[in-house]
C-alpha cells in the first residue's frame, strides 16, 4: 500500500522535529530565538511564529490535525532540510543558523 502524503510528512517529521514542547516553548522566550529569522512587516520572524504553532501540534495528537496543521508540519520539514543542508562551517552551537532552525523544533547538534 502506498504512503499517503501526510504519512511521508509524520515520518519526516518524526524524524526532524527532534525537541519537546517544552524545551520549545522555552526557548522561543529567549533574545537569541527573537534576534533571527525573517521579519517580514511585523515584528516576529516567520520562524518564531511557526515555532509558537510546533508546540501546539506537538502536544496534539496527530490524530487531531486539520488541514492547516499538516501544511505548517510540511513547511516545517522543508525548512528544517533545506537549513540542515547549508551547514556552515565552525562551532554552530551559538550561531545564528542554529537558532533559526531551534525556532522550528529541531536542534542540528542533536
Amino acid at each position: 500500500m502506498a504512503r499517503t502524503s501526510r504519512e511521508h510528512v509524520a515520518e519526516q517529521w518524526d524524524a526532524l522535529v527532534n525537541v519537546s514542547p517544552a524545551e520549545l516553548a522555552d526557548w522561543l522566550e529567549t533574545d537569541e530565538s527573537w534576534a533571527v529569522g525573517y521579519k517580514g512587516y511585523g515584528e516576529e520572524s516567520v520562524g518564531h511564529a511557526a515555532g509558537r504553532r510546533i508546540v501546539v501540534l506537538l502536544d496534539t495528537d496527530r490524530r487531531d490535525w486539520l488541514d492547516d496543521d499538516w501544511s505548517l508540519a510540511r513547511k516545517a520539514v522543508g525548512v528544517i532540510r533545506r537549513h540542515r543542508a547549508q551547514w556552515p562551517e565552525g562551532d554552530v552551537s551559538a550561531s545564528r543558523w542554529r537558532h533559526a532552525l531551534l525556532n522550528w523544533g529541531h536542534d542540528p547538534l542533536r
